[in-house]
């Protein structure tokens, strides 16, 4: 054998390189160079038929936020950099702008989903809101439409029970469009070397904010644990994703999504939906990360995942990227949008005399957002503006009996927009209260008509003064109804005052056994007649007609104008168009009055002891009676346990 200069063998030299070569490119430890998996996420939720871009107001500039051939580019352009992402969408993909109009013979909001590449969404609740044949036919629609659809996914309806009680015509009609769909309990999806499954689920506060849905519902949290033990028994897959309509809450004890990763620890990846919230930073509970990323659009969620030597998953990079007017259209599917809008006028706008573009006021008012009238709680313009303008309407048609309206409510979960800086048009007072349909089958919800006492008045006041901070969907503004409260004082007995003022503005005490006649669209008559199930007897408000009978079916109190049903929005649309032009522009313009207080729900932040403590009602009494018994268990209980100790210290 030859040597080298050093008196090593070239062969020993040989065979040491390759054995360094070896080592280099096949390791020692072939798991220790082996790449772990990754995952692109990128996911929508509650985006609420905002397809077109819309404006909005930050820090007092008007901005342009959102929209679907925005979102598309975004999403090709996350496409380029990782061809195998996962888009996802958690439901309420519908109501809340004009498309909607056209939901259930154009299925333009899921047709769209489809045509920006995403592969899965699951329902909300506002997807029942066209009723049971309205979602049927927006299903069919879309299947027979041929373009690319997402997979549906819904794992825990009941079915079963259903078909145990004989499915009535309504749910059968759903049963056959969810299957001529192909909605089903989970979808497995491959993603470049990642095997996928996704399933959905449907909240318990969902299935309570649905009043026209007809399906039964399983637990969410018990669905969901046998879901993902059919996966894992059923599926060889390397990640569980949930898409979630159910929402988190700042209250961890009540937020479903956080209760759901606890429950079923399992699941990966939940993508919330329903709550309309921002999570600037996922939540984690172990080895499950929720994520969500806000409404209408104005935000695209994105999520770098990484798999670990476990098998489960963590967050890598995580953004939410706004979808804002710097982001060049995509040409193709905005054109696919502006057909559906031509729709929207020949089909639906057209009865009433309106087109989408009609201006009907110029607006210099800041009308607080979404956000105030949710949970900041005092007077705001947006529920002025709304509540007048149902006594507006019904002062102004003929075949209603007008001249004892005394009030209109209008909830805060109802308003679905606000105004910006600028002109007014149809379609912004369309998109400010879009949600429903009519006895008619039309969309939007109409107005109706009943009657409360003066005691369930101040019932009502003390819903907002009380337990709208629980739920702040129940913030209430009125016309013709004003009331003060102390939020020091009290749960059920923070009202301090409350009146109805005559046409003229001028104060008239509550009779409290009178019947008052109110004004209310359909969808919050339901809820303010559910108020007693809600707070289990505590509190009771009983909408009623003219004789005081109580009302078991609120179609019946629907308002018509010349023969059709009068349209929450249509109302808001007639009076914003009946402004005066003050300027001599030839535009209607907002009264100035919107600007300012006007003394409708004053807030008296006053912690005396005497102001928190005097005038208990009924209510003060039974919680009080409720913590003295509650506090002389305790203290006999106590007493009880210190005998014991003190005998066995004895003995």
């Amino acid at each position: 054998m030859k040597k080298t200069d050093f008196g090593i063998s070239k062969g020993i030299i040989i065979g040491f390189l390759v054995a360094i070569v070896s080592i280099l490119c096949c390791g020692v430890n072939t798991k220790a160079v082996t790449k772990p998996k990754q995952l692109k996420v990128l996911f929508t939720h509650d985006i609420h038929s905002h397809l077109e871009s819309f404006p909005i107001m930050e820090d007092g500039e008007k901005v342009i936020s959102g929209g679907f051939s925005r979102i598309r580019t975004l999403i090709k352009q996350q496409l380029e950099k990782a061809p195998d992402t996962l888009i996802i969408d958690a439901g309420d993909f519908s109501m809340g702008t004009l498309v909607q109009t056209v939901f259930d013979t154009e299925a333009a909001e899921i047709r769209l989903l489809g045509e920006i590449g995403c592969d899965v969404t699951t329902l909300g609740n506002h997807e029942f809101d066209f009723n049971s044949k309205g979602l049927a036919n927006m299903l069919t629609v879309a299947r027979d439409s041929g373009d690319k659809l997402p997979a549906m996914v819904l794992c825990n309806v009941d079915w079963d029970s259903m078909r145990k009680q004989g499915l009535s015509q309504n749910q059968q009609l759903l049963l056959e469009a969810f299957e001529k769909y192909g909605i089903k309990d989970y979808v497995v999806l491959q993603k470049g070397d990642v095997k996928i499954a996704v399933f959905g689920v449907f909240g318990k506060q969902s299935l309570e904010y649905a009043p026209t849905c007809e399906l039964l519902f399983r637990d969410p949290v018990e669905a969901s644990k046998e879901m993902v033990a059919k996966i894992k028994s059923e599926e060889d897959v390397d990640m569980i994703v949930c898409a979630s309509h159910s929402g988190t809450n700042s209250d961890p004890k009540k937020s479903e999504d956080e209760i759901l990763a606890k429950a079923v620890p399992d699941i990966d990846l939940i993508i919330s939906g329903h709550s309309h919230t921002v999570l600037e930073k996922p939540i984690v509970y172990g080895n499950t990360t929720i994520v969500s990323c806000g409404e209408y659009g104005s935000r695209l969620g994105s999520l770098d995942m990484q798999q670990l030597d476990n098998g489960r998953w963590t967050v890598c990079d995580y953004e939410l990227i706004p979808v804002t007017e710097d982001i060049a259209e995509d040409e193709e599917t905005e054109q696919k949008i502006q057909k559906f809008m031509e729709c929207v006028d020949e089909k639906y706008l057209s009865k009433y005399g309106y087109n989408r573009k009609q201006i009907l006021a110029e607006n210099k008012i800041n009308f607080g957002k979404l956000h105030d009238l949710l949970f900041i709680h005092e007077e705001q313009n947006m529920g002025n503006i709304i509540s007048d303008a149902y006594i507006y309407a019904i002062n102004n048609i003929d075949d209603c009996d007008k001249d004892d309206i005394d009030l209109a409510i209008v909830p805060a979960g109802i308003i679905r927009d606000t105004y910006s800086i600028g002109n007014i048009t149809v379609e912004d007072v369309y998109n400010s209260f879009s949600l429903g349909i009519g006895e008619d089958g039309i969309p939007g919800y109409p107005l109706i008509s009943v009657y409360l006492t003066g005691e369930e008045l101040r019932t009502v006041a003390e819903v907002d003064a009380s337990i709208s901070d629980f739920m702040p969907t129940a913030r209430l503004y009125c016309s013709g109804l004003y009331f003060n409260f102390n939020p020091n004082r009290m749960i059920l007995n923070k009202v301090t005052d409350y009146y109805v003022t005559d046409r003229d503005g001028n104060r008239i005490e509550v009779d409290k056994n009178k019947l008052y006649h109110v004004v209310v669209d359909l969808y919050s008559a339901r809820m303010l007649g559910s108020v007693t199930k809600l707070t289990h007897g505590l509190i009771s408000i009983v909408p009623k007609n003219s004789e005081g009978v109580a009302v078991d079916r609120f179609e019946d109190q629907i308002i018509y104008d010349n023969g059709s049903e009068l349209k929450a929005w249509v109302a808001l649309a007639s009076y914003i168009d009946s402004f005066k032009d003050t300027n001599g522009d030839g535009i209607g313009d907002v009264p100035e009055t919107y600007g300012i207080m006007q003394g409708r729900k004053v807030v008296e932040d006053n912690k005396n002891i005497w102001n928190i403590i005097k005038n208990p009602n009924r209510y003060t009494m039974i919680i009080g009676a409720a913590v003295l018994l509650l506090a002389g268990i305790v203290f006999a209980l106590g007493k009880l346990i210190a005998k014991k100790i003190l005998k066995n210290k004895k003995s």
